[in-house]
């Protein structure tokens, strides 16, 4: 399933702006940017993945559009799946990559496997 490009173009520039270190990775037919080589933000088609401090994961469940992140079938706290259609404007857009990247500076890298 192909991503959606007109998001994550709209995505990488705001990353960009952050002035972070950036890679981009396509995985779990999407598209995943990694900050400081941890993963931040991941866009589908037709929603967005964010990586958050599991602290605020309640909270953010109220946001519009935001719901939990079952990708494997089991929901992952500090991972929120927002619907694409709710990010309209760029501010929208800023408030999830802004909690994805204050998440960032804390989060633990994955492990690698050997």
């Amino acid at each position: 399933m192909p991503y959606n490009e007109k998001l994550a173009d709209r995505a990488r520039a705001i990353l960009a702006e952050s002035g972070r270190k950036i890679k981009e990775k396509k995985m779990f037919g999407g598209l995943c940017f990694m900050v400081n080589d941890k993963m931040c933000i991941g866009v589908e088609q037709d929603r967005m993945m964010v990586r958050l401090d599991p602290g605020c994961y309640d909270e953010a469940l109220d946001q519009e559009g935001a719901a939990p992140m079952d990708f494997t079938g089991k929901v992952m706290k500090g991972f929120i799946f927002v619907d694409a259609n709710t990010l309209t404007s760029k501010p929208k857009l800023n408030y999830w990559i802004k909690l994805a990247l204050e998440y960032n500076k804390v989060a633990k890298k994955a492990k690698k496997k050997k």
